[in-house]
């Protein structure tokens, strides 16, 4: 996916093609003050309260609690973004914010835009980092509060893509054990468990995360096929032909290669013959190249805050080469741009 400047006119296409248009501008201004209007919005319940009717500027500032003034400046500005829409005195929510925004939307990303105010606290990081190579790892230094905004922010990503990972997910014939590692919400467990009933799933989880993890799944789980085991998939026993299938989603960017390699070969022991491993991350280019925007952004952030960063289909496939893992066809997600299931079979 590759973030841009859109020429609307032949003159802008022109200054774009010749280089004079301030592109800089464009990627770092215009780029940070679009995701904070937006968040902003989410955060002061301003989509919430176009949800049922359209309002005026005076009803959305009462009902919000903000200025009158400044109400009908963001609201303007939400027309112009494209997440709101003005008809005489009134104002009504889009399509777009309408799918995306509002809590009780099957896909709402409202949960996440308030996690990005805590991310955007993160990668206040990055020049600590490289002076020092020293990155933040969040994961340590999170406080409650922090972690159920965090949990509550994956959950909601989740949700957009459960459906098409619970039926596409290659899972070996009468499978009956899954370990999901760093599953949190749980929710991909959830869709597989759905899917083939005769499977079971722990998540293995840091002790943190599964405090404000806990109450997510409870709702989404009543027949209690997937259940919790606290622990750290680093530094932890993984069992001996335990698993039939061991899901990781999200998770290896947050490690070096080495940790990587490593928790590979204790997978590869706790596999049973014929299962399968698979790493569901996002997959950057092998090789640095312009228009890599998502792939290159996420490996910068995750190497600044975590331990590590974004890695290629080949990267992902030599640590299961090397755990004497056999490397399978990979599943690439049409829901979440750029992620894919790299997986590997224990023959």
């Amino acid at each position: 996916m590759k973030l841009t400047s859109v020429p609307e006119n032949l003159a802008e296409r022109l200054a774009l093609w010749l280089n004079i248009a301030p592109t800089p501008v464009s990627d770092t201004m215009l780029g940070f003050m679009l995701a904070r209007t937006v968040m902003v919005a989410v955060k002061l319940e301003i989509f919430e309260v176009l949800a049922d009717q359209p309002q005026t500027i005076a009803q959305v500032a009462a009902q919000c609690s903000t200025d009158v003034k400044a109400t009908r400046i963001l609201l303007n500005t939400l027309v112009q973004l494209g997440y709101a829409q003005l008809n005489q005195d009134q104002y009504a929510l889009s399509s777009l914010a309408r799918k995306w925004l509002l809590k009780e939307s099957k896909v709402s990303l409202r949960d996440k835009m308030l996690l990005q105010f805590l991310e955007w606290d993160f990668t206040e990081h990055y020049e600590d980092y490289l002076r020092t190579g020293e990155p933040l790892n969040y994961h340590y230094h999170m406080d409650s509060k922090q972690w159920e905004t965090y949990q509550q922010g994956m959950r909601s990503m989740a949700e957009i893509s459960a459906w098409e990972i619970g039926r596409r997910t290659p899972v070996p014939a009468q499978a009956t054990q899954m370990l999901d590692i760093g599953g949190a919400h749980g929710f991909y467990s959830i869709e597989l468990c759905q899917r083939y009933p005769r499977l079971q799933s722990t998540i293995l989880e840091l002790p943190d995360a599964i405090e404000h993890a806990q109450p997510i799944l409870a709702e989404k789980n009543p027949n209690g096929r997937v259940r919790y085991q606290a622990g750290n998939a680093l530094t932890d026993d993984l069992g001996e032909a335990q698993w039939d299938l061991v899901f990781m989603s999200s998770l290896a960017h947050h490690f070096d290669e080495e940790a990587n390699a490593e928790l590979a070969k204790r997978v590869a022991r706790a596999l049973r013959p014929g299962g399968y491993y698979i790493v569901q991350d996002l997959i950057r280019t092998d090789r640095p190249k312009s228009g890599d925007h998502l792939g290159g952004l996420l490996n910068m952030y995750f190497a600044a805050t975590s331990e590590a960063g974004t890695y290629s289909e080949p990267e992902i496939h030599q640590w299961q080469k090397q755990a004497s893992l056999v490397p399978q066809r990979s599943v690439w997600l049409r829901s979440i741009p750029r992620h894919a299931q790299i997986v590997a079979k224990k023959m």
